[in-house]
This record gives C-alpha cells, sequence and structure tokens, in this order.
C-alpha cells in the first residue's frame, strides 16, 4: 500500500478513536451531572436565581400534567417574592433508591425570609425519564410540606405603633392624635359640580385638577367617600367654611400630629412618605413603599427608637380561607416614647416672644445640664406634611428669604459680647490676667500702634471709671478685651479654648456644629483682639455656650448639656477644670453686677425675687 493511501486511513481511524473518546466522555459527564443529588441541588440554586422556568424544565411530565408552566412561574414566585425569600440553603441528609429509575431524597431547608428563618425537612421523589434523566415529581409540598396545591400563603403584618416624644411633664410633642379628614361623596355633590370644586381647591389650596383626578378613578362610585385632604381637626372655622359645600364629607381620623406646630418644629422635626432613595437606603430595616420615615430633628436622630418593629405572621390559607399552619410569626413591637426636659409652656412663651425674628434661643439649667427650651425662629409648621402640603405652600417655605427651615441652634455664630467673659476667666485662670490691671485709653475707639492702618477697635458706652476687667464686663467694653486679649497672648488664648472644647463635636443628640476661633489660626493682632470681644472669625454654637457659662456656677467645671430626662439625675460634666474656681467666681461675680448695677447695661432686667446675671448679643441671628 503506498504512503498517499496510507495516510489519508491513517487520519480517519484517529478521527473514530477520538469521536469514541468524546463521546465516552460526554455520556459520563452526562451522567455524573444526572444525579438525583445533583439535580436537586440545581433546582435550589434557581430558586435563589428566581430562575422559575428553568426549575419548570426539572420536574417530571407527570407534574408538568398536574400545572402549567405559566401557573407554576406564577406560584413559585408570587409566594418566594411575596415571603421576601433570600439565601435559600439545601443539606441532603440521605439518598434511598427505590429501584434502578427511582431515587426519594431526604433533604433539609433553610430559608431567609422577611419573619426571619424558616426551615424544614421534606423528601422529594425523582425519577429518570425516557432519556435516563432524573426529574423531579414535584408538587406545592416542595415549597413547604404543609403546602397543598389550591393553598395560599398568606404574609400578615401588624402596623407598630410609633411612639411618641413628650416633654418633662408628659406633655405630647410628637405623637398620635386627632386629623380630619375632607372629602367629596359624589352622589351628592350640586348640579354645578365645577363650582363645588373649585371653591373647595381655594379653601383646601389644593389644585381643582387634582380633585378631578380623584373623582374620574375607577374605583369612585356614588357612595364612595373621596378623600381630598387631611386638615387640623381644630380647624372649627375652615370646617364650617367646606360644609357649606354640597357633597362634602369630613371624618375623624388618627395620624401623627405636632400640638406646638412652629413652637418646637426644628425640636420634634416631622414625618414623609419614605422615598425610593430612603428605602434602598434603609433595605433590611422592615420599611416598605407606604412607610413613613422621621426627617429632621428628633423624629430623624430617634428613628430607630420611635419607630418599632412591625409584627408579621407567615401562614398557609386552605380554599376556604381557614388558616391552617403558621410557618413564622413575629410579634410587633411598639416604638417607644421618648420623654424630653423640655418644658412646652417655656417653649411656647419663648417662640411666641420671638416667632417674627431670625434668630435663635437655648435655656439650660446651669445646674445639671438640662435643655429647657430650643427655639429657632422663624418656623414651619410640622403639621403641614402630615396634613398635605401643596405645592404653592412648599414653595413659599423654600423660596422664603427668612428661611423657616432653617434650624439656628444647631448652627455656629459669631458670640459677640457674650464671649468677653470667657476671655476674661481664661486671663484670671492662666495668670496672664487679674482683676485690678487696668488699661489706659481715651474715647470710644482704640488702635494699638500705626502697624495696624486704619483699623481700630470701637466699643460703644463711654465710662468714666477705671478701666479693669470688672468695670469692662459691666459695660461690654470692647477695647478693654482687646486689649486684653493682646496681654494673654495667642497661645494662651487659644489654649483656653481648646479645653473648653473648640473645634470638637459636643456630642449633643442632635447634630451641632462645632465652635471654632478661626478658619485656619489666629495669624495677626488684629485678629487676636478682635477674637477677646467675640468677633474675628469666633464661632459659638449656643448649646456649647451655655455649657461653657455653666462653668462660672460650677467651679470652672462645663457641665454637659442633655435633652433626654433622666428620673435619677447624675450631673455629667462635658469638661472639667477649664476655668480655675477662682476665675469662674469673679466672672459669676461681675455678670451679676450687669443687671444689679444701677449703671449695668441690663439692669433693667432686675427682679425683686430672683438674682440674675446676663451678657448681653446672642440671640439674634
Amino acid at each position: 500500500m503506498n504512503k498517499k493511501v496510507l495516510i489519508p486511513i491513517i487520519i480517519i481511524v484517529a478521527l473514530l478513536i477520538l469521536s469514541v473518546i468524546v463521546g465516552y466522555l460526554f455520556f459520563v459527564n452526562k451522567q455524573s451531572k444526572n444525579t438525583p443529588e445533583e439535580v436537586l441541588s440545581t433546582f435550589v440554586s434557581y430558586i435563589n436565581e428566581g430562575k422559575y422556568e428553568n426549575m419548570y424544565n426539572l420536574i417530571s411530565d407527570e407534574a408538568k400534567n398536574s400545572i402549567s408552566k405559566e401557573d407554576f412561574i406564577a406560584r413559585n414566585k408570587n409566594i418566594y417574592d411575596g415571603i421576601d425569600m433570600k439565601n435559600m440553603r439545601l443539606e441532603i441528609k440521605s439518598t434511598e433508591e427505590q429501584n434502578s429509575t427511582i431515587s426519594n431524597i431526604l433533604y433539609g431547608i433553610k430559608m431567609d425570609t422577611s419573619c426571619g428563618e424558616i426551615e424544614f425537612s421534606y423528601t422529594a421523589k425523582l425519577e429518570k425519564n425516557d432519556d435516563k434523566e432524573y426529574k423531579i415529581n414535584w408538587s406545592s409540598h416542595m415549597i413547604f410540606p404543609d403546602l397543598n396545591d389550591d393553598d395560599k400563603i398568606k404574609v400578615k403584618q401588624t402596623e407598630a405603633t410609633r411612639g411618641s416624644i413628650l416633654d418633662r411633664n408628659g406633655e405630647l410633642l410628637a405623637g398620635d392624635g386627632k386629623v380630619s379628614a375632607v372629602g367629596f361623596v359624589p352622589g351628592k355633590m350640586s348640579d354645578n359640580q365645577e363650582a363645588d370644586i373649585k371653591a373647595v381647591a381655594s379653601l383646601l389650596d389644593v389644585t381643582e385638577q387634582s380633585i378631578t383626578n380623584e373623582l374620574g378613578k375607577s374605583y369612585v362610585k356614588d357612595d364612595t367617600f373621596v378623600q381630598i385632604k387631611k386638615i387640623s381637626y381644630d380647624n372649627q372655622e375652615l370646617k364650617e367654611q367646606l360644609l357649606q359645600i354640597p357633597g362634602i364629607k369630613i371624618s375623624s381620623s388618627n395620624d401623627r400630629v405636632y400640638p406646638l406646630g412652629e413652637a418646637a418644629a426644628h425640636l420634634t422635626g416631622y414625618l414623609h412618605s419614605i422615598t425610593a432613595e430612603e428605602l434602598e437606603e434603609n433595605a433590611g430595616k422592615g420599611y416598605n413603599a407606604n412607610s413613613k420615615i422621621g426627617i429632621a430633628g428628633l423624629e430623624k436622630q430617634f428613628e430607630d427608637r420611635l419607630r418599632g418593629t412591625n409584627g408579621i405572621e407567615i401562614y398557609i390559607e386552605n380554599s376556604n380561607g381557614d388558616k391552617t399552619k403558621t410557618l413564622a410569626k413575629k410579634e410587633v413591637q411598639n416604638g417607644e416614647d421618648i420623654k424630653l426636659t423640655i418644658d412646652a409652656n417655656l417653649q411656647k412663651q419663648v417662640y411666641e416672644q420671638m416667632k417674627t425674628d431670625k434668630g435663635l434661643f437655648v435655656i439650660m439649667n446651669p445646674e445639671t445640664g438640662e435643655i429647657l427650651s430650643l427655639v429657632s425662629t422663624p418656623a414651619y409648621n410640622p403639621n403641614d406634611f402630615i396634613l398635605g402640603m401643596s405645592t404653592s405652600k412648599w414653595n413659599s417655605i423654600q423660596n422664603d428669604e427668612a428661611m423657616p427651615m432653617y434650624n439656628r441652634y444647631l448652627q455656629a455664630w459669631v458670640p459677640g459680647s457674650t464671649f468677653k467673659p470667657i476671655t476674661g476667666a481664661i486671663g484670671l485662670t492662666y495668670g496672664k490676667l487679674s482683676e485690678t490691671d487696668e488699661f489706659s485709653y481715651e474715647g470710644l475707639s482704640w488702635q494699638k500702634d500705626s502697624s495696624w492702618g486704619n483699623y481700630e477697635v470701637t466699643t460703644l458706652t463711654p465710662y468714666s471709671g477705671s478701666k479693669n476687667l470688672r468695670n469692662a464686663i459691666v459695660y461690654s467694653d470692647n477695647i478693654f478685651f482687646a486689649q486684653a486679649t493682646l496681654q494673654i497672648g495667642r497661645d494662651t488664648f487659644t489654649q483656653g479654648l481648646d479645653k473648653l472644647g473648640f473645634n470638637e463635636d459636643i456630642k449633643f443628640v442632635l447634630p451641632t456644629s462645632k465652635s471654632q476661633y478661626a478658619n485656619d489660626e489666629i495669624d495677626s493682632e488684629i485678629q487676636l483682639a478682635d477674637s477677646g470681644y467675640g468677633q474675628g472669625e469666633i464661632l459659638v454654637n449656643p448649646i456649647h455656650m451655655a455649657s461653657i457659662y455653666s462653668a462660672f456656677l460650677n467651679n470652672g467645671n462645663m457641665v454637659k448639656p442633655y435633652l433626654e430626662y433622666k428620673e435619677n439625675l447624675n450631673k455629667e460634666y462635658l469638661k472639667e477644670n477649664v476655668f480655675s474656681e477662682d476665675a469662674s467666681n469673679k466672672m459669676k461675680e461681675y455678670l451679676l453686677e450687669v443687671i444689679e448695677r444701677p449703671d449695668g447695661t441690663a439692669h433693667k432686667l432686675q427682679m425683686d425675687n430672683v438674682r440674675l446675671a446676663r451678657k448681653n448679643r446672642y440671640s439674634r441671628t
């Protein structure tokens, strides 16, 4: 045989051998992949991936005859999505070969759901089809062993009651209360529906189109109550006007209410319907598309404690609507009521005095650190967010130059003359200033020397007495404190401020801006001099300021401000030994004289039965 004939024969033989090997390997591989255990494991992996059509391809012809692909996909998807199933784990416990074509597998399942972990054991039957492939003899029992094909899986939620926010005497600041729902009953409207709609739209500050849209929804019948908007339960005047319009009905319901309204708006904050972004940010915390979440103030800060945890039960219901088995249950946990140190009456009084100003007010008990009032003005009404705010109303708030949504007491501000006692106390504490030190200057303006150019420190109140620390406090003398701060020196001055907690978070329950004495550092004599009387780049948070001032009554220790009421109070200090005891007592004495001395700048505030101490200019911002 010549070589030309031999070569093709060799190639053909080699190809035949190769095809036999490949066929054998394919057969072996197919057999190994089609063990009953492998088929069941693949089936469970498809459940985790939501590949319900692939699952259907793994069930037996007998099972397929009992359920269509569409029904199979829908049943599995509805159940697993409905219980928020995740992370199904399979444990194969044993395999029993009934004969050469049928195997029974005892397995365990664990899965995570919206109600916690569910686990069960079941025996699955797998049998070979005509292609020698194992298929699962599926029924609804494989979803849950007690689930029959005509049963349903139900998920029942019990809404947790949100906790209340209370003042120190138990008065409600935020919590469950009555509101009124206003709506039309279409069958009782007049023949001139357009006029009725227009009148209601005007009274409720909603658009006519929004009312028309609600009335036109498919579920609406003649006797349907079509809610338009919620209003305050106590707004009797508006109710009377609305009830003059044919077809209007007003019903009562419970909702979150804020009885102090604007007076405590920045303190309480408010709730609103959760957004898609917030839902994603809070995934796994039990929120859903219908949830409300705290926005701003204590509603936000105490969200996890106030909201509670909804109760949930996953159970099987038969075709008669009867519950046959509970698969998992988590009891409802209502939210926690939170009691504050705030005095609601004081809060209202302060707000009423200031509501037309752009300002803030912090009232703290200097002996205990209890915050009795926190007011920022102007303010908004948090009830508007619960009752439903029109676009025009929201735009008016957003465009208001007075910024009613802006919480001023959380920010840091130029303290002005309220800072002078702090400078004095630092100088006394570090021995850089004494009560007998006097400075010499004439008139109401001063500069150190010509190196300051045209810049001068000015003061407002002339006086003929000694230019010493006592008189400088009583007469609020800017020039004295400018000179005193230069004498104290930058390093000692900033060391004293650092000890007070400047450039630190004071760790208050609400997020406050840090107090600071410079954007970078005090880098000039002029800036140092201005800082001494609360100008320059000095910024102080008013809650922090209240704590600093408490050191004058606590022998140099700054009491820690707190907002949550404590039954058994143990006084805590935010900072200790920030001033010497002698410096603290002198500043307390001088601040009392600001009111008690006839020539003091706040003498008009003197009261017969109460001793008051004061330093002016911090409340307006």
